[in-house]
């Protein structure tokens, strides 16, 4: 019996038989496995189209930009669950996506939408660097005059400059793909000193938020592939974490070091 029409529940990305799987119209044991890679597919999935040989190479550039590259509170997070309990790796995978996902990753998010706001208010784009670093120095004046942090400018480790952004940009020019977003983030880089009073790097979560905005990659999406580049550093981490477990002491010499203040002293100063 066929359901109700209101009772349908259609959907492009794929179906299942009992002979045969078909993701995007393809099969995919036949024309997808072992043809396409992850990255490749993920941009797919999301974009519903494929993309060239150019975006894939870009997108890819970026999910290994992103992935985690360091001993943050989301690795440790992720670690002490992990030894709490060991058989929910999915636990440390959530506490350390959860943790990324809300304090570090969205600045890939944050940046990509503030330079797609300005782009598309900008309406007719400018055509040389002269006209991009003038549209540059009004985002920056009018988000300082507004109170806020202007995103993917500065970095806790990378001061002067973050490894990852001139590796990116380059990437993007070679495969013709330096678009919009991408210039007015090089823009903001140049002129941003003369409105704040210093010169801050162009970090590399910003510059990815920037490619995928360029990739045409849906703004409110830029955190979720940030989330997807970030599992596999977590994986990383948590395959080290069983090797050689350090998570504790990386906790406890945090806890050593803390300073506790009697919250009734703090009110009252």
């Amino acid at each position: 019996m066929s359901p109700e029409p209101d009772q349908q529940y259609p959907t492009s990305l794929g179906t299942s038989t009992a002979d045969e799987i078909r993701l995007l119209g393809q099969d995919l044991t036949a024309d997808l496995m072992g043809e396409v890679g992850f990255g490749e597919l993920a941009f797919w999935l999301v974009a519903m189209r494929r993309p060239t040989p150019s975006e894939t190479r870009l997108f890819e550039a970026v999910l290994v930009a992103l992935a985690d590259h360091g001993f943050t509170p989301t690795a440790i997070a992720a670690r002490l669950t992990y030894l709490s309990a060991p058989d929910s790796l999915q636990g440390a995978l959530a506490a350390g996506l959860l943790g990324g996902g809300s304090r570090f990753l969205g600045v890939t998010e944050d940046c990509g939408g503030y330079l797609h706001d300005v782009v598309v208010a900008a309406g007719d784009l400018p055509t040389d660097d002269a006209g991009y670093d003038a549209l540059a120095l009004d985002a920056v004046r009018r988000t300082r005059e507004a109170g806020r942090y202007v995103p993917g400018l500065g970095h806790p480790v990378h001061k002067e400059r973050d490894p990852r952004t001139p590796v990116l940009m380059r990437i993007a020019e070679e495969e013709g793909l330096l678009g919009p977003h991408l210039r007015l983030f090089d823009a903001i880089g140049r002129v941003h000193p003369e409105v704040l009073g210093r010169t801050l790097p162009l970090n590399g979560a910003g510059v990815c938020g920037a490619a995928l905005a360029d990739l045409g990659l849906p703004v409110e999406m830029l955190r979720g592939f940030a989330l997807l580049a970030r599992a596999a550093g977590l994986l990383g981490q948590l395959a080290e974490e069983r090797r050689r477990p350090i998570g504790m002491d990386a906790y406890l010499s945090v806890d050593r070091n803390a300073v506790y203040v009697d919250p009734l002293q703090t009110e009252q100063s």
